[in-house]
C-alpha cells in the first residue's frame, strides 16, 4: 500500500517525506497543515525483509525528488541496510536516529532498557497492534513460502518463533484510540500465551528528525535562491508527547 500526497512546487522552501507506512499516523499528525511539506509518500511495510530492495527503493524514491524539494525526511531507522543511506542520495536527507521503528517510538536509550528488562519481548507499536499476528505471518510466508509442503502449519512456526518469549509490550504513541489498540495488543498476547504490558512512547525522534530536515532545507533554499528562508509560522496545535 502506498499513500502519496503531492503539492505544486513553487519558489518557497519545501521538504519531502519518504517513510515506512508504519509511521503514517504519527507523521501525518506532526505535519498537519504544514506549508513546508512539498511531497509525502508512505512505502509498504515489509520492505526491510529484503534489505537490498529496501535500500534501492528508498534511493530511487528520494533521488526522484531532486529539483522538487530542498530536503527529504527519510522515515526509516537503520533497518539493517540504511545506516549510511543519506551519503548516497542526490537530495539532502535525514534518517531517523534509531535502529528500527521500535527504537523510533521509544528512543534508543529506552529501547535498550526494555531489552535488558526482558529480552523475550514482542514489541507492539499502534501500527503493529492493529495488524495483530497478520504481519508476523506475512513475514513467515515470505521467508518460507512452501511451509505447508514441509508438513508444518503456521501455529507450529509461531510456537518455534516465540519460544523463549515471555511478554508483549504495547507502546502508546499518545495520539488516539489507546483503549482500542491495547485490546488488540492484548489479543495478540493471549494468542501467543504471553503476558501483556504497556508503556508510553514518544514522538521525540520523529519531531527532532523533522526539525533537522527543515534546517537542511533552509540551507539548501538559501543557497538556491540567495535569499533568507522565510521564518516558520507557529503551529496552532502540536502533540504533547
Amino acid at each position: 500500500m502506498q499513500v502519496v500526497v503531492r503539492t505544486t512546487r513553487d519558489e518557497s522552501m519545501k521538504i519531502g517525506i519518504i517513510a515506512c507506512e508504519s509511521f503514517k499516523k504519527e507523521l501525518d499528525v506532526l505535519t498537519e497543515n504544514d506549508p513546508d511539506i512539498g511531497y509525502k509518500e508512505y512505502l509498504e511495510f515489509g520492505l526491510h525483509i529484503y534489505p537490498d530492495d529496501l535500500k534501492r527503493t528508498v534511493r530511487e524514491k528520494v533521488d526522484a525528488l531532486e529539483g522538487r524539494v530542498d530536503a527529504v525526511l527519510l522515515g526509516y531507522g537503520i533497518c539493517s541496510s540504511l545506516r549510511d543511506i543519506t551519503d548516497d542520495l542526490r537530495v539532502p536527507a535525514v534518517r531517523l536516529d534509531a535502529d528500527d521503528c521500535i527504537g523510533v517510538l521509544l528512543t534508543t536509550e529506552e529501547y535498550a532498557k526494555e531489552r535488558r528488562k526482558c529480552a523475550g519481548t514482542l514489541y507492539n507499536t499502534p501500527y503493529f497492534a492493529q495488524r495483530g499476528l497478520d504481519r508476523i505471518k506475512l513475514e513467515l510466508k515470505e521467508k518460507v513460502p512452501n511451509y505447508e509442503e514441509l508438513g508444518f502449519d503456521m501455529e507450529w512456526y509461531l510456537d518455534k518463533l516465540f519460544d523463549g518469549y515471555s511478554r508483549v509490550l504495547f507502546i502508546d504513541d499518545g495520539l488516539c484510540d489507546t483503549e482500542a489498540l491495547i485490546k488488540m495488543s492484548e489479543k495478540t498476547a493471549q494468542e501467543l500465551k504471553l503476558r501483556h504490558e504497556c508503556r508510553a512512547g514518544t514522538l521525540e525522534v520523529l519531531r527532532d528528525a523533522l526539525a533537522r530536515t527543515k534546517e537542511l532545507a533552509r540551507e539548501k533554499y538559501e543557497t538556491r535562491t540567495g535569499s533568507p528562508a522565510p521564518a516558520e509560522a507557529p503551529k496552532s496545535c502540536t502533540p504533547a508527547q
